[in-house]
């Protein structure tokens, strides 16, 4: 190819830090701060600045684990001119290493000075929580025992955009922790894994010969397919259980509308393996859960 090629289909500045930042991964962010704001407000310690601030930290924090990201695989050789997924900034030579590292630590070190506020307002235990985070981020492919090498990566994105995610954002603003906010981060942090699940399906051959033994790597296609759909459709009882519990009201089973919205990416996911189907199906996935926990917020405050 021409270098008068190469440069027309070359992204602009933007739409390349764009790719990087991998707007399709972002509402993994953004849904379990709204469930915990939900359940803040329904016990009236609604706070428009800590949820706002919370919002901003999540959203810094996925795209500095995305940066970081994309910096360690291309180190690693796990992204190659065959995977099936988007082009990666720094394997396909569009940002230089150095300035994909340095745009890391700058999305980190902005989420540290959110971070400082909150802390300022909910006391210590949110330093804890921040930094654990921060290092989840970095360690998922960085590191020298990167977790997501290992199979890992669904646990820890379980925990931090569920478990952590949820009950952190309640805690900001209630300043204490409840049931009903640890029951429901399961079904949102089930959803959150599954984007991971997609991208894991989609990249298992390139795994496999790149040595990163994922989860779907380690159990296979077929398997991981099954836990797909599996861990999509359980959210929809799992919301219920604050319900049946008699912690809260029958209005979570407005989440059961977001059911048509499953079927498609489970579909996907079941019988294509072509990288533009299972890139939409990342996307999908991303709106099925912004959507469930739009739908559960509503539900918690009515």
């Amino acid at each position: 190819m021409s270098e008068h090629a190469q440069a027309a289909t070359r992204p602009s500045g933007l739409r390349i830090w764009l790719l990087a930042a991998r707007p399709r991964t972002l509402p993994a962010a953004v849904a379990p701060v709204l469930v915990g704001t939900a359940l803040a407000g329904q016990k009236d310690k609604f706070s428009i600045l800590a949820f706002l601030a919370t919002l901003t930290g999540a959203l810094l924090i996925q795209i500095g684990t995305n940066l970081a990201n994309d910096y360690s695989d291309a180190r690693r050789g796990a992204d190659t001119d065959d995977r099936l997924g988007p082009v990666r900034v720094t394997a396909g030579g569009l940002v230089p290493p150095k300035q994909v590292l340095a745009a890391t630590y700058l999305t980190f070190g902005l989420a540290v000075a959110v971070g400082i506020y909150l802390v300022s307002i909910s006391g210590w235990p949110l330093l804890i929580v921040g930094i654990l985070s921060i290092l989840a981020g970095v360690l998922y492919t960085g590191g020298p025992r990167p977790y997501g090498y290992v199979g890992l990566g669904e646990v820890f994105v379980f925990l931090f955009f569920g478990l952590v995610a949820v009950a952190g954002t309640y805690y900001v603003q209630a300043v204490s922790l409840s049931w009903p906010a640890i029951a429901l981060a399961v079904p949102v942090g089930l959803l959150a894994a599954a984007i991971l699940v997609v991208n894991n399906i989609r990249d298992i051959d390139t795994d496999r010969r790149a040595s990163k033994k994922t989860l779907a790597v380690r159990l296979g296609r077929a398997r991981t397919r099954k836990l797909f759909a599996a861990m999509v459709y359980s959210c929809f009882p799992l919301a219920l259980v604050p319900w049946i519990a008699g912690d809260l009201g029958p209005g979570l089973l407005l989440t059961w509308l977001a059911i048509p919205l499953a079927a498609a990416p489970t579909r996907a996911v079941l019988t294509r393996t072509d990288g533009p189907a299972l890139n939409k199906t990342l996307g999908d996935t991303g709106k099925l859960q912004l959507a469930f926990c739009a739908l559960l917020s509503l539900g918690i405050l009515l």
